[in-house]
């Protein structure tokens, strides 16, 4: 950590509001993308990044001044993000709506998707979508740290609390996993039509 941010850590921990306003503007930008891409919707990540500062704010004595601010920062949010994902699956579970059409009768949602997103990049996007989400939070999290933000493999272990031999045999694991869930259909959308 450099000493300009060493600084703002340690005038935050004295109670320096502005300090860690300049922490947070610092770093939200890269906290929201994370979040963003482990819930998929711009609320949610803006409401775990939110949380994520807040405990920031409430932990920041705790801090190690030897490790990394951004590394801690995206810890806590890579958490938070998961732990709304978790609450969003109970709630969904718990109230899951039902359509109903203008008779009242229930309508049976479609897994098919509609004629414009029959296209091959669409169908691809969608079984990625459903197949990141049936990965286990932690694969889930070190996939899309690992291969859409481009972190390291020491970034995502210590993101993870796990050590970097567990980090890359999960960002392993969740590659084949996703890989066999595309498979076939990344095959066949080479095949040109008779």
């Amino acid at each position: 950590m450099d000493d300009a941010e060493l600084d703002l850590v340690r005038r935050a921990r004295g109670g320096d509001t502005e300090a860690f306003r300049a922490i947070v503007e610092a770093h939200s930008r890269p906290l929201f993308r994370a979040a963003w891409r482990i819930l998929g919707d711009a609320e949610g990540a803006e409401d775990a990044v939110q949380e994520a500062f807040l405990r920031a704010w409430r932990a920041l004595a705790s801090f190690d001044e030897e490790a990394e601010l951004s590394t801690w920062l995206y810890r806590i949010a890579v958490n938070a993000a998961i732990d709304q994902r978790r609450g969003r699956r109970r709630r969904q579970a718990i109230a899951a709506p039902l359509a109903l059409d203008l008779d009242g009768a229930v309508v049976a949602h479609s897994a098919e998707p509609d004629p414009h997103r029959r296209a091959v990049s669409g169908e691809i996007a969608r079984r990625t979508r459903a197949a990141l989400e049936r990965l286990p939070d932690a694969e889930r999290t070190a996939l899309l740290l690992r291969h859409f933000e481009g972190r390291s493999i020491a970034e995502i272990a210590r993101a993870l609390g796990r050590g970097e031999n567990a980090a890359k045999q999960t960002v392993f694991r969740a590659v084949r996993k996703l890989r066999a869930a595309l498979g076939p259909l990344t095959e066949t959308s080479h095949v040109e039509p008779a």
